[in-house]
């Protein structure tokens, strides 16, 4: 099994943002799940993908070539993928992923989780897509989303396919929940 995860390029301004990157890294791998994310050594995705390799776990990442030179190929990947657009890219992650999971970042990182929660309302795939609220990062922009199903323009049902929670353990746990029985790992040993 291999999550998804969407995240910053860029480290932000706080030392909680670096240090949930790390504390999801390393429970993935606690986990037996595989990471899947954009392949560089940059801001948060080099810290969760350094986490991961450090933990002994599997780390494929998929990068465009126009942004390599940028986000610079990570060197401890168990797989690299090379694109040539992003397109290719975020379908590529979605194929291999079995859910989607968003940490702090920018406009690339919300475009990419909102796509994967528009599919899952579409009906394109039934993976579980979640939103780690570190720090009240994600607090704001849940107000927001509430208040578009309020305006109408959300189905309550749609809105509930975004999972939302401040702890990385507890989420890992509310997505496992939308998993096949066969992902029973997902969930932590104090859990089962």
């Amino acid at each position: 099994m291999r999550i998804c995860v969407y995240l910053g390029s860029s480290p932000g301004h706080s030392p909680v943002y670096r240090e949930a990157a790390e504390q999801v890294g390393r429970l993935l791998a606690e986990r037996g799940i595989g990471l899947v994310y954009g392949g560089g050594t940059v801001g948060l995705m080099g810290v969760i993908a350094d986490a991961v390799c450090a933990a002994g776990g599997e780390v494929i990442g998929v990068i465009p070539e126009a942004l390599r030179a940028r986000e610079h190929d990570h060197p401890g990947l168990t797989e690299l993928h090379v694109v040539k657009t992003m397109h290719e890219r975020k379908a590529m992650m979605a194929q291999f992923a079995d859910g989607f999971l968003c940490l702090p970042g920018g406009i690339g990182t919300l475009e990419e989780i909102f796509e994967a929660w528009c599919w899952s309302q579409l009906g394109y795939h039934e993976k579980p897509c979640g939103l780690l609220n570190v720090n009240g990062f994600y607090t704001p922009m849940s107000t927001f989303i509430d208040s578009v199903v309020q305006e109408g323009f959300l189905q309550p049902r749609h809105r509930a396919m975004l999972l939302i929670d401040d702890d990385a353990k507890v989420l890992l746990d509310r997505m496992a929940q939308y998993l096949p029985p066969q992902t029973e790992h997902w969930l932590g040993a104090e859990d089962l």
